[in-house]
């Protein structure tokens, strides 16, 4: 089906089940692999390592998290360019973002490599948990340039209308990433280097395969040579700055929450946090990958005048996440223990007991957590980046810092609070936002 019968003619509940189910269904299992990666290192490797992949992670994402600004960034006006009928922009816009991405991961590649030790020293590393997270951190950074234009594909594949080969290669590179690290673990014993090893490997692959198509001129975007301008540039980070913020921002939270948690639990603290991130990095690629897969579809129609459009995809959006968060939330508090034991091998009685109470305090951010994300969503899809960027700093990193601050008093118990706290604060600025965009750019 081509873009435009998909986007503006298809009824919006069936357009809804074609992008919105098969995006969720992708970024599901683009989340198992991470899932995976933190229950194979914490059973095969033990309680150390897996806190050292969690120290090294917050590097690791924000190291990709550029490549995903220009992807998602690049994505919304392409989206709106194709809307407007000016395909030779859109490819212009597509060419330049993908050169963009790979000489960013270059040369984030080459600095987190050379300033891995001093980067996880300063977060309060030191001696094994030192070494086993540089060791992670670098293979990661030397794979860098290969793997960063795979977050970029899966949002070109999308506008292309291609969105159950988007499912399709995430579930591939989920199974890949998965095999190839248990492989490395459990068959070579190759340690912490071959959990990232066996994830590298898996992206590069995917990587290579969802761009081939792109290379051989067999999709609707089509690379040529590229005019880079100032305002093509501007567009491409403001687009995508919401989504890189909220990246960054809960990046550095995840750094000083590390550095708190080291010094008030220790190690077993750092991996209760862990598996707090790893529960969370299951929960929001579901809300990710529905609101994702929804964007080519609201700019497009947003390009097109479309406004009654828009509103009928961003109903179903919104309730479908409320829907995935609460039950989220009701599984969590349900089976605190059952979700915490994925992680912990039978050396690690302290950290389960430690992370059942934190599991159930977190969970409650799912009651409100969902409508944020779906307000940021919208307003990134609209070409509104000021009051995305406003909403995702303030949910990744303005509201969780100052509550760490607000609730240190508590304790770990306080700390382990800041996620409910975050989630209704932000929905309340969400709720306000969106008023305001309502009275301001709603009208025809």
């Amino acid at each position: 089906m081509d873009q435009k019968t998909l986007f503006l003619e298809t009824p919006p509940h069936r357009l809804f089940l074609r992008a919105a189910l098969p995006g969720s269904v992708g970024m599901l299992a683009s989340s198992l692999y991470q899932l995976m990666d933190g229950i194979f290192v914490g059973r095969i490797l033990g309680d150390t390592p897996f806190a050292a992949l969690n120290l090294a992670m917050p590097l690791v994402i924000i190291n990709f998290a550029l490549a995903d600004l220009i992807g998602v960034g690049s994505a919304v006006p392409i989206s709106v360019r194709l809307g407007e009928k000016r395909p030779r922009e859109a490819n212009n816009l597509f060419t330049c973002a993908c050169l963009l991405v790979v000489g960013l991961g270059a040369l984030t590649g080459g600095a987190m490599y050379l300033l891995a030790p001093t980067l996880l020293g300063w977060m309060g590393a030191e001696g094994e948990l030192l070494a086993l997270a540089v060791r992670y951190l670098r293979v990661y950074a030397l794979f860098s340039p290969l793997v960063s234009i795979v977050f970029a594909a899966d949002n070109y594949l999308r506008i292309c209308g291609r969105i159950k080969t988007s499912m399709w290669l995430n579930v591939l590179m989920s199974a890949l990433c998965a095999g190839l690290e248990f492989f490395f673990l459990y068959g070579l014993r190759l340690g912490i280097a071959g959990a990232a090893l066996g994830t590298c490997l898996g992206m590069t692959f995917c990587a290579v395969l969802a761009m081939g198509p792109f290379l051989a001129g067999r999709m609707p975007l089509r690379f040529h040579r590229p005019r880079f301008t100032r305002h093509i540039v501007g567009s491409i980070f403001s687009c995508g700055c919401p989504t890189f913020l909220s990246n960054i921002a809960g990046r550095v939270t995840s750094i000083v929450m590390n550095m708190v948690l080291l010094r008030l639990g220790g190690a077993d603290a750092i991996s209760v946090y862990g598996i707090l991130m790893y529960v969370d990095g299951f929960v929001l690629p579901l809300l990710y990958g529905m609101c994702d897969s929804l964007q080519p579809a609201v700019g497009y129609n947003w390009g097109a005048g479309r406004r009654d459009r828009v509103l009928a995809i961003e109903k179903r959006c919104f309730a479908a996440s409320a829907v995935i968060s609460l039950a989220a939330a009701a599984l969590l508090l349900a089976l605190p223990t059952q979700t915490a034991s994925l992680f912990v091998g039978n050396s690690g009685s302290g950290v389960l007991a430690m992370a059942v109470p934190a599991l159930q305090l977190f969970s409650l951010g799912y009651l409100t957590r969902w409508f944020s994300f779906a307000a940021q969503s919208f307003l990134s899809a609209v070409e509104k980046p000021l009051q995305a960027s406003i909403l995702s700093v303030s949910v990744a990193l303005v509201f969780p810092v100052a509550l760490i601050a607000a609730l240190w008093p508590w304790g770990l118990t306080g700390l382990w609070c800041n996620q409910p706290g975050t989630a209704l604060l932000a929905a309340a600025l969400a709720a306000a936002l969106l008023l305001d965009f309502r009275r301001r750019y709603a009208r025809p």
